[in-house]
């Protein structure tokens, strides 16, 4: 398979955050509200109910109507978050198919709006450090010829690779970053839950 099919990578994304919901959560309680778990949870359960329910017929629609569930079912900063993610990469998916190029400037854009809606920058300690270095390997793996599965690879090596390094970072961003010095050796359940997107979209592959 070539392309991505969004409703397989967010229902294969509602499958993994709740096989991860305790994970989440006690990542979470470690340096946030202990809700982190529970919040993914609800709302990947919506955005799957309004698959089933309200079937939409483009890509595109398909991430708008996920990104405006989430931000009205997920508390905290998670469901803006995410929902922000989901519809700028609405805005770029369109109505054509996901192949690589289009799948990664979907996710590109999708990270800008995340950007633009957090203020995150590397190092913070947030989502963005398992987005954006996953969103540079899938780009620098397309441009040198991979398909789009091995270019997906590479963007989950990199994603988890950027969750593992927010264990020793001082949270900057977030109600983390009221801990000061205690958020150091915990892993942001942000860039966690984040990498299991990038994981999801993987297994929508297969």
């Amino acid at each position: 398979m070539t392309t991505i099919d969004p409703s397989r990578w967010l229902r294969a994304f509602a499958t993994l955050i709740d096989e991860h919901t305790e994970e989440l959560t006690a990542l979470d309680a470690a340096i946030g509200d202990a809700d982190h778990g529970s919040n993914m949870q609800r709302g990947a359960a919506a955005v799957v109910a309004a698959l089933d329910d309200d079937p939409q017929p483009t890509p595109g629609a398909v991430l708008k109507q996920a990104g405006m569930v989430l931000i009205r079912s997920v508390g905290g900063a998670s469901g803006p978050l995410y929902g922000t993610f989901f519809l700028r990469s609405a805005a770029a998916a369109g109505t054509g198919e996901l192949d690589g190029p289009a799948f990664a400037a979907a996710f590109r854009a999708g990270l800008d709006g995340v950007v633009a809606r957090g203020k995150a920058e590397s190092g913070d300690k947030t989502m963005f450090d398992a987005l954006a270095p996953a969103a540079t390997a899938l780009d620098a793996e397309l441009a040198a010829g991979a398909a789009l599965p091995e270019a997906l690879d590479a963007a989950l090596v990199a994603a988890t690779a950027g969750r593992d390094a927010t264990i020793p970072l001082i949270a900057r961003k977030g109600r983390a970053s009221y801990l000061g010095e205690r958020s150091v050796g915990h892993q942001d359940p942000g860039a966690t839950s984040a990498t299991l997107l990038v994981r999801a979209a993987r297994e929508a592959l297969r």
